[in-house]
């Protein structure tokens, strides 16, 4: 099994790039993003390039996340475990917080360098208003590479945590999971989970319970966490 979530990542999409990975629904929005492998591979490169390029973070540094469950926040974890950083969800010192819009006042708390808002706005549109002393993510990050060689080591010590959570919530290679963001917010059980066992993920924020049985017969699920 691999011991590091870069490399956790690469073998869920290493047998076919373009299959869907995760998708995204949002059911006060009606919003469906729906991301290959290879794509979310490329938010994600771009994601650590930007850490790299631009906060000068890597291996040793850290990064805050004040994010929900969101396709977006998957590629800011999985570009911050590429590039070598801790995520850290509580207060304290870091080299870059990412925030989203409505959760900006708690930035307050930490003590940090970089500061990224995500507006989380369907077809990854930027914000309306950049919040004083941010950058907007979105478009920061659309300039940055889109390939990266990740550190190695990155998040090792979840690689563990995910496995055994993959095997308590039923996941097998193969399945397609749909998962209630409000629910499962822990990253581990929504994104790493999953990905551990090659599965992919149907994640869905603001769930209507109406619409879990229809979804999951579109969308081929064979494993539902709701």
């Amino acid at each position: 099994m691999a011991d590091d979530i870069p490399r956790v990542f690469a073998d869920a999409i290493a047998a076919d790039p373009a299959r869907p990975l995760l998708t995204w629904y949002d059911d006060a929005t009606g919003e469906r993003t729906e991301l290959s492998g290879a794509t979310l591979a490329n938010w994600v490169a771009k994601t650590a390039n930007l850490l790299v390029d631009d906060v000068a973070a890597g291996p040793g540094s850290a990064a805050g996340v004040l994010l929900p469950p969101h396709w977006q926040t998957a590629a800011v974890l999985l570009g911050c475990w590429s590039a070598g950083l801790a995520v850290h969800e509580k207060p304290g010192p870091v080299d870059v917080l990412f925030a989203a819009a409505d959760r900006v006042p708690e930035a307050d708390a930490w003590s940090t360098g970089e500061r990224y808002a995500l507006a989380l706005a369907p077809f990854a549109l930027p914000l309306r208003e950049v919040p004083a002393g941010f950058a907007d993510y979105v478009v920061e990050v659309r300039v940055h590479g889109d390939h990266f060689s990740p550190y190695p080591g990155g998040g090792a010590d979840l690689v563990a945590r995910a496995a055994e959570r993959a095997g308590e919530l039923g996941l097998t290679a193969g399945d397609r999971v749909l998962i209630d963001a409000a629910r499962h917010p822990d990253p581990v059980d929504w994104l790493l989970a999953p990905l551990s066992v090659g599965a992919s993920v149907v994640l869905c924020g603001n769930l209507d319970p109406a619409r879990v049985e229809s979804r999951a017969t579109s969308e081929k699920v064979t494993r539902s966490l709701t």
